[in-house]
C-alpha cells in the first residue's frame, strides 16, 4: 500500500532500500567521539547534509544500529505512488 510505514531491524532490508534510493550509511560528524559513530543517518547525495555528514561502512552503521537497539522505520512508496526516501530511526 503506498504511504505506508513499515518497521524493520532486518540489516539487509535497510541496505536494500537505502542503496535502491542511491543512500550511503553515514553518521552527523559532530557527534563522533573516540573514533565510534555518532548519530547514524542515511546520506542520498544531492541532499543537504553534504557538509554535516560523513560517510561510514555498513558494518560500522550496523554495529551502532544493534548497539542502540534501533528499528527502522520507512516507507517503500509516497501516497501517490513514487520511491519514497522517508526513514527515521527509533529505539525498538
Amino acid at each position: 500500500m503506498s504511504g505506508e510505514s513499515l518497521r524493520t531491524q532486518d540489516h539487509e532490508v535497510i541496505k536494500r532500500w537505502a542503496e535502491k534510493r542511491g543512500g550511503k550509511p553515514a553518521t552527523v560528524s559532530r557527534t563522533k567521539a573516540d573514533g565510534e559513530p555518532g548519530v547514524l543517518r542515511i546520506d542520498f547525495e544531492g541532499y543537504s547534509g553534504e557538509d554535516s555528514l560523513e560517510e561510514i561502512s555498513w558494518d560500522e552503521f550496523f554495529e551502532k544500529f544493534d548497539e542502540k537497539n534501533l528499528e527502522f522505520l520507512y516507507q517503500e512508496k509516497t501516497s501517490d505512488g513514487e520511491p519514497s526516501r522517508f526513514f527515521k530511526f527509533v529505539s525498538h
